[in-house]
């Protein structure tokens, strides 16, 4: 976990692993028809808002430890508050379940963002 997508944020080396990102969208992506049944599974939801929470906690809230101490830079935190984005909104485009296209549009934004800036 020292090397996951909150792993590297606490401590924070200055760098963000874009790697683990990419695995997070593939993990919800893997578990989409998970979040389509009646009953989801708590832990993977709980798993996937602590990431979330978290991570803005942390490194985007001003008074979050990477913020108010300068240890994360304005464009690393812009880039993680895409990434940030992006989760929660898949997940909840496939908790919604509305059927042909759900996968399209819950992974609409990241396919995009892919396009234009690569798989780092």
């Amino acid at each position: 976990m020292q090397h996951g997508f909150l792993g590297i944020l606490r401590p924070f080396c200055g760098e963000l692993d874009e790697r683990n990102f990419h695995e997070l969208m593939e993990i919800i992506e893997v578990l989409a028809d998970e979040f389509r049944k009646a009953e989801v599974n708590r832990d993977i939801l709980s798993c996937l808002w602590s990431i979330c929470q978290l991570a803005r906690a942390w490194a985007i809230d001003s008074s979050g430890m990477l913020q108010r101490n300068n240890f994360i830079t304005p464009e690393q935190s812009a880039l993680l508050e895409e990434w940030l984005d992006m989760i929660p909104y898949a997940v909840m485009v496939l908790l919604e379940g509305e059927g042909e296209g759900e996968l399209d549009e819950a992974f609409w934004g990241y396919r995009e963002y892919v396009k234009e800036k690569g798989r780092g």
